[in-house]
């Protein structure tokens, strides 16, 4: 993957706060709450405002109980489960998210599919990887911060996406628990300086508003659209030299 892109040189980080977003945001909300979508469901827009979806396959990776099935819960806006269960097969949620991109100023909703799978499951059936890095597009590498062996974990985990172009992000899970927090913050430096992957932290209740996915949500829209432009680039870039050998 080329390089990680400056946090909202892509995309509007704030938008969710803006005026002129509450048209696009409205249409994954119910009652200020956030509208769940099945499969086959997707927001509805007035003609004068309909906008392009674009669809993308995440996977989410890391240890048992390190809050996999929580988090894809929180970015939808869903209940998170108050025990914890090893997730017995693949489980999918669907998330809109819409977003503004900085330079153009078009908005475009992205579907982001997030596909969770028990630590257990993919060790005894090995037909349940390959499944989920099938066209994938990103992958959230997570650890828990009560948890330091799944820190230390972190570097088998990339090790696994290596020969993967994908995005690559990583997310440190109860960062609310404070008092049982097992990874320092000088921890988390010398990673991202060592790794150079973006580290996103999350934990705490679910709000009914917007902010606590927010930075979440556009730093894997952010990513995923920057990785597109530098994939569309290539392309073109390519079919130029091949013009020219031709001629």
């Amino acid at each position: 993957m080329a390089h990680v892109p400056a946090s909202g040189s892509i995309v509007v980080s704030d938008w969710h706060r803006c005026k002129d977003s509450k048209e696009y945001f409205s249409k994954i909300l119910h009652k200020k709450r956030r509208k769940p979508f099945g499969l086959l469901e997707s927001p509805v827009m007035p003609p004068h405002a309909a906008v392009d979806t674009v669809h993308y396959k995440i996977f989410i990776s890391g240890k048992s109980g390190v809050g996999k099935t929580a988090l894809a819960a929180r970015l939808a806006g869903l209940s998170t489960p108050n025990l914890h269960y090893e997730t017995t097969g693949i489980e999918t949620t669907v998330v809109f998210w819409p977003v503004k991109l900085r330079e153009s100023g078009r908005v475009l909703f992205f579907r982001l599919q997030l596909w969770d799978c028990g630590e257990n499951a993919l060790r005894r059936f090995d037909h349940l990887l390959p499944s989920c890095k099938e066209q994938v597009d990103a992958v959230l590498l997570l650890f828990s911060f009560t948890d330091r062996t799944s820190f230390e974990d972190l570097s088998n985990q990339i090790a696994k996406w290596t020969e993967t172009p994908v995005v690559k992000l990583v997310v440190g899970t109860k960062f609310d628990l404070f008092m049982h927090c097992d990874v320092a913050e000088r921890d988390v430096r010398d990673f991202q300086e060592r790794c150079g992957l973006p580290v996103l932290r999350t934990g705490g209740e679910v709000s009914d508003g917007l902010g606590d996915v927010a930075p979440i949500l556009n730093c894997l829209a952010e990513n995923l659209w920057h990785q597109d432009c530098v994939i569309a680039r290539s392309g073109s870039h390519h079919s130029q030299q091949e013009t020219g050998t031709l001629l």
